[in-house]
């Protein structure tokens, strides 16, 4: 984790910028401003996800003094951003002044102005094609879509989204969100139209829906949402989530029962989460100070302790500050090797297409 030295060198370098809009502040001002404020409030930040729960509880270890209030840990990106919409006019505990969001959501909020701009002191770490030019929002972590298999009751575990139709796996494959509404599940759509071959965007959002309204006429799809209690229970045998949380999933079972975590061999989907501030967040000092220990060395490590890939992963490695344990408790290397990183213009445009045609062309209501 990040050393006493560390934070104090980050302290200094922010103590000599200017508190130009959009701008890294001192952080003298920054803890007075968030020590009047005294709440941060998140939303969509389950414990279990990427590490959460370590990295909220160390945020606040360093600044005891702001409560921190966590909105509706299950919801989904659409979800964050309705927030801000119904609350704009609300500085009550239901207005969040952060969110955590998938990478199509980034500019969908900076354009219908519901995120203002702030470039952490950590900026030039973070590579330009995971940040918004102005600061509005940038990556956080990333991920590979991958598969958690309850081995209890699969006996053969499934390597491809092809598997995945075979009559052995009725009732048993589920997605770990509403594909309306999640990033995970969006974003897993085209991961299924990337393994039929099509190229991410449009092409593999029309691939993905029709390779989920077959899974769902074969019966083998489970409109539920899946989590790691429905997978215990047999619910969603086979969950189709993020790698940091099938991990995160397979560590807090612990062998009750055993799981498997497997990258697709068909498609290997990179996912960019990015992070961004209400631009009518009822606590802007506090949200300035979370993105500010999100982005520091502790912040970025506690995300890699999660499973997730850091955004400034390369920065960490090239300075040779990244635990030795973490790096071994990482999946091997060689299961990212095919990783693809879609661009913001192929995200946007399967968001589009998943969304407005899963309902037809699929007919699950997941929830």
């Amino acid at each position: 984790m990040k050393t006493t030295t560390a934070l104090a060198a980050s302290a200094s370098i922010l103590a000599m910028m200017t508190t130009t809009p959009g701008m890294a502040q001192s952080m003298d001002d920054l803890i007075a401003g968030a020590r009047a404020e005294g709440m941060l409030t998140t939303i969509a930040l389950p414990h279990d996800w990427c590490g959460y729960g370590a990295v909220i509880d160390g945020f606040r270890q360093m600044y005891p003094f702001l409560e921190i209030n966590e909105l509706n840990p299950d919801a989904g990106s659409a979800d964050e951003l309705e927030a801000i919409r119904a609350n704009r006019d609300n500085t009550g505990p239901q207005a969040p002044d952060v969110i955590d969001v998938g990478l199509a959501f980034g500019p969908t909020a900076a354009a219908e102005g519901l995120i203002t701009p702030y470039m952490v002191s950590t900026w030039d770490t973070i590579p330009e094609g995971a940040r918004d030019a102005e600061g509005h929002w940038y990556g956080d972590y990333y991920g590979v879509m991958s598969f958690i298999v309850n081995t209890d009751l699969v006996e053969n575990v499934p390597t491809s989204f092809a598997d995945l139709l075979k009559p052995e796996y009725v009732g048993q494959v589920a997605l770990a969100g509403d594909p309306r509404a999640s990033n995970q599940a969006i974003l897993a759509v085209m991961a299924a139209g990337m393994a039929q071959g099509a190229e991410p965007g449009t092409a593999a959002a029309e691939a993905g829906l029709e390779y989920f309204a077959q899974l769902n006429a074969s019966g083998n799809f489970v409109p539920v949402i899946g989590r790691t209690g429905t997978l215990a229970q047999g619910t969603t045998p086979i969950l189709i989530q993020w790698d940091y949380n099938a991990l995160s999933a397979r560590d807090t079972l612990a062998g009750n029962p055993p799981v498997e975590v497997v990258v697709p061999t068909d498609a290997v989907l990179a996912g960019v989460y990015v992070q961004a501030i209400s631009a009518f967040a009822p606590h802007p000092n506090a949200a300035r100070l979370w993105m500010e220990y999100l982005y520091s060395d502790e912040g970025q490590l506690g995300w890699l302790a999660g499973y997730c890939h850091p955004i400034r992963f390369n920065d960490l490695a090239a300075r040779g500050v990244i635990p030795q344990d973490m790096m071994d408790a990482l999946p091997p290397a060689e299961s990212y090797a095919a990783a693809v990183f879609p661009t913001l213009d192929q995200v946007n445009a399967n968001r589009d297409a998943v969304v407005a045609n899963w309902d037809a062309v699929v007919g699950a209501n997941v929830n």
